[in-house]
């Protein structure tokens, strides 16, 4: 199996568990050092350097803002050496009841099996008009 088909394999099954709301397995396919990009101007659009940063200063806020578990299901995967694209969308409520089913597209570096970089692709105005800013740590 080449690497782009292995490196598509391991997103596909990944989103078949963030799909059921599952996302340990996303986080467990994050390099240590990962470089995580969300693009635009938001509060939430930076890069975030370090799986430790990751955790803390995006998934954490994300899933306290969140009603429930994230649930993002994938639409396309598209894969070539060490680079891997996945169009998702997003099904979920804030806490507060709002709605927020934003759609994604994401580019994943690999390397030795796992993430290293990652640039997202998101609908900035409906993080700004829906999602409260992140405490800075």
């Amino acid at each position: 199996m080449s690497s782009a088909s292995y490196n598509k394999a391991l997103l596909q099954s990944v989103f078949a568990e963030t799909a059921k709301g599952n996302g340990r397995p996303f986080v467990d396919l994050l390099s240590d050092d990962v470089r995580w990009t969300i693009i635009g101007t938001t509060a939430w659009s930076r890069t975030y350097s370090g799986k430790h940063a990751v955790v803390k200063e995006l998934l954490g806020p994300l899933s306290a803002q969140l009603g429930a578990s994230n649930v993002i299901t994938a639409k396309r995967f598209i894969a070539e050496v060490d680079l891997a694209v996945v169009e998702g969308e997003g099904h979920n409520h804030t806490a507060s009841g709002k709605p927020y089913a934003n759609s994604y597209c994401w580019v994943f570096r690999f390397r030795e099996g796992r993430v290293i970089e990652l640039t997202e692709y998101t609908d900035t105005a409906l993080i700004d008009s829906t999602l409260e800013a992140p405490l800075r740590a």
